[in-house]
């Protein structure tokens, strides 16, 4: 989806340079010319509804894109992601998992048949560095349970996350770097910003970030211009 987009921002980015050059000759052209007047009303007209096809189809891109991501995003409800867990030679993920829940996060009913499946992600490149732990639960208040009760591995250095899709993950990392780690969270795959003033705001793209951060540099400005009076 990502590429399709790029390409139609490469297409629109294409057409605006020709258009450009074009209206650049256009305008040398004697101007008491009727052709030369007929054919620059008419390019104007082409240019505009370009334009506007252009900004139609990438609009329907980023509402199919959006679609795609909501789809995947709810087929991982149930996943979630175990960090800084040491690696074991052979080990049994489910039974790591089992034994962070029941031990870190006193859930004693958890058992590894609650566990639908579960595994490291991607391949171990350091030893110094544990892969995550992926694990799918086959009952979503489980899983509920568990998120709600992570708060008891603070200070551990281990870490329980949900398992973003990529447009999320890339939001949720780009809004801990613009505001902080601490007032930025996920719940249901969804990413939340605490401002400087307090409120939550649920944000679903860069756009909403941005407009964000503007919001809060613009009311910063305005509280400093008043202390200085």
């Amino acid at each position: 989806m990502d590429h399709i987009n790029s390409t139609v921002t490469g297409l629109m980015d294409i057409f605006q340079k020709r258009m450009a050059e074009f209206e650049e000759k256009l305008q040398g052209a004697p101007v008491d010319s009727p052709n030369t007047s007929a054919l620059a009303a008419d390019f104007t007209v082409f240019r505009e509804f370009i334009t506007q096809a252009v900004i139609g189809l990438q609009q329907q891109i980023e509402l199919l894109a959006k679609t795609v991501d909501s789809m995947e995003m709810r087929g991982r409800r149930n996943i979630l992601l175990l960090h800084g867990v040491p690696e074991g030679r052979d080990e049994d993920t489910a039974q790591v998992v089992v034994g962070v829940v029941k031990e870190r996060l006193r859930m004693d009913g958890f058992t590894a048949d609650d566990i639908k499946r579960c595994h490291r992600m991607g391949r171990s490149i350091s030893s110094s560095k544990s892969r995550p732990i992926l694990f799918k639960l086959r009952d979503v208040t489980v899983r509920y349970n568990i998120w709600f009760e992570k708060t008891k591995l603070k200070n551990t250095g281990i870490t329980i996350s949900e398992f973003l899709t990529k447009s999320r993950h890339d939001l949720f990392m780009a809004a801990r770097k613009k505001f902080g780690v601490t007032r930025c969270w996920t719940r249901d795959g969804c990413v939340y910003v605490l401002a400087p003033d307090g409120s939550r705001h649920c944000i679903s793209s860069v756009a909403e970030l941005n407009t964000l951060q503007l919001r809060d540099t613009e009311g910063s400005s305005v509280q400093a211009t008043q202390r200085s009076l």
